[in-house]
């Protein structure tokens, strides 16, 4: 740079200070100064349009005069996504979900659907036709699923390799790479062993726990010797994740790896090693489990009807520690309460019908337990029909939905009746759900719901709307039933939206109702309605490209 140059650029900034100060200050205070370095607003200018003028001139002048610099290097090409393109009404529908916004203010809600809880669904059927993402709508995509982490997994499957080739250039959306399986790195073929084996010693650790997710859903045995392989040099913390891998196609073959990592370093190792070989029935671990357990537990038969008796460990010695028996209770809970519930959750379910006079499991959830153990003993069979996803203990300790207190002898918790429900299949939980709600109303029933899947069997959805109608006859109170209300717009079947046309009028107010309580479940009924039959529309609108056909009037006409 020349003398003439830096002293021009030197004025230059000077006068751009100078305008700067002028703003803060005020014209009041002190003059514009003009580009070329005048001062005075004259004789027809206001000295605040002055200000604004050269100000203007002066951002003209100061871009005009930056010099080249070297251009970045241009990013690789976008890669291509094979599958096939979304059709167009589908497209507009995707971008009319991503531009709703959620209300901030609170209140009501009127009778428009709530656009952004549909998205998920949206997207759960957009990838279960295999349609590519419009490239146009990535971005509004990758924002949504940056704002709302239960959108992630299916707004990048949809998204497709293009979404992490965004959030390579944009730091914004880098929570892709994150959620990725290796950080969005590409994955060798698993039958390639020496790019295998590469990765597996040189990766990173995302990629690292990626490659043996990948290799464990193909060839459980082949990801099992991999991780023996290094085990001993890899640090706990990644032990740990790497042994949660072994959930995936976890088989009795697993048992000597997983009887090695008993004595490992960590705590939390031994202990989800414990935990995988207590879902292996026919394990040495299990086998000790059900000594343990059934030491503790005995069929009396001297009283007047067969009673359980309970006599919890003593102690918890080395070798329970050792199979995965935590030593020290959470608070509030008494060590030989806490031993028992470990070793009932860790031993095979099938111990206790021979260890219980040949009964059934119904028949042993029935007996009567003596000393106030009932609790103890049946919450401990509860977690382990889960851990061993046994729907005959599940079904036992449910018991029937119509019983008093709506549950069975186990279910102590509605959290530990979603959890037994969760073995059984999606028909069976409707019926189960749809005779609680019968039977017992909506207010505890939200939980349950949520195990259900979607949309709602027929039995289950006629039970929902029927309790509604119910609660809003009774003139309940409204709002403690947005909840399960805003679960039906999502959850129930389309089809039933026609069931709905007699719940739209605003109901007569008995005298003991909550004020505005019709004109509420009025406008909720609406929003439902609406809801369903916009759901149907979006349905139709993937479906009809998957068969080659163009939406139906009917549902496009309800679209809006």
């Amino acid at each position: 740079m020349n003398r003439t140059s830096a002293l021009a650029e030197t004025s230059a900034s000077g006068v751009w200070e100078d305008l700067v100060t002028t703003a803060l200050l005020g014209t009041d205070r002190r003059p514009a100064a003009s580009a070329s370095g005048s001062t005075g607003a004259g004789p027809a200018r206001e000295a605040p349009v002055a200000l604004l003028d050269a100000a203007a001139v002066e951002t003209v002048r100061r871009r005009a005069g930056l010099r080249p610099a070297r251009a970045a290097r241009r990013p690789d090409r976008a890669p291509a996504d094979p599958r096939p393109a979304l059709p167009a009404a589908a497209g507009r529908r995707l971008a009319l979900l991503l531009a709703d916004r959620p209300g901030t203010g609170g209140g009501r809600r009127g009778t428009s659907p709530d656009l952004m809880e549909l998205l998920p669904q949206w997207l759960a059927a957009a990838n279960a036709h295999g349609f590519a993402a419009p490239p146009e709508s990535l971005p509004a995509l990758l924002d949504a699923a940056r704002g709302r982490t239960d959108l992630r997994p299916a707004a990048l499957a949809f998204a497709g390799p293009r979404a992490l080739w965004l959030a390579r250039l944009n730091p914004d959306w880098r929570f892709a790479l994150r959620a990725a399986p290796g950080g969005g790195a590409t994955l060798p073929d698993p039958d390639d062993a020496d790019e295998v084996e590469r990765l597996w010693q040189e990766g990173l650790f995302a990629e690292r726990v990626a490659l043996l997710t990948a290799i464990r859903t193909h060839r459980p045995a082949a990801a099992r010797e991999l991780l023996a392989g290094t085990w001993a040099t890899e640090r706990a913390e990644d032990r740990l994740m790497f042994l949660d891998s072994l959930r995936t196609g976890l088989g009795i073959e697993d048992e000597p790896f997983l009887e090695q990592t008993l004595a490992d370093r960590s705590r939390n190792v031994r202990a989800t090693a414990a935990e995988l070989l207590s879902a292996l029935p026919d394990s040495a671990l299990a086998a000790r489990m059900a000594v343990r357990a059934g030491a503790c537990v005995a069929l009396d038969r001297t009283r007047d009807a067969p009673t359980i008796v309970v006599e919890a460990p003593l102690e918890c010695d080395t070798r329970m520690e050792r199979d995965g028996v935590a030593a020290k209770p959470p608070a509030g809970r008494g060590e030989r309460s806490w031993w028992l519930g470990q070793l009932v959750e860790a031993a095979p379910l099938g111990t206790w019908p021979g260890r219980l006079g040949g009964r059934t499991p119904q028949d042993i959830v029935a007996l009567p337990v003596a000393d106030d153990w009932q609790a103890e003993l049946h919450a401990a069979w509860c977690r382990a029909a889960v851990r061993q996803r046994d729907p005959v203990w599940a079904r036992a300790l449910l018991g029937a939905p119509s019983a008093p207190e709506a549950g069975g002898p186990g279910a102590v918790s509605l959290a530990e009746r979603a959890k037994l429900l969760g073995t059984l299949c999606a028909a069976e939980r409707a019926e189960w759900v749809a005779g609680f709600i019968a039977t017992h109303g909506l207010s505890e029933a939200f939980q349950l719901l949520g195990v259900c899947a979607v949309p709602w069997a027929a039995p289950l959805g006629r039970a929902v709307v029927d309790a509604l109608n119910i609660a809003r006859d009774a003139g309940s109170y409204p709002w403690s039933f947005s909840g399960v209300m805003g679960l039906a717009e999502r959850c129930l079947d389309p089809v039933e939206a026609g069931r709905l046309d007699g719940l739209l009028a605003v109901p007569d107010e008995r005298e003991d109702a909550s004020p505005g309580a019709g004109g509420y479940w009025a406008e909720a009924f609406q929003r439902l309605m609406t809801t369903l039959r916009l759901r149907a529309v979006m349905a139709d609108e993937l479906d009809a490209a998957r068969h080659g056909r163009a939406p139906s009037a009917t549902a496009a006409g309800r679209g809006g």
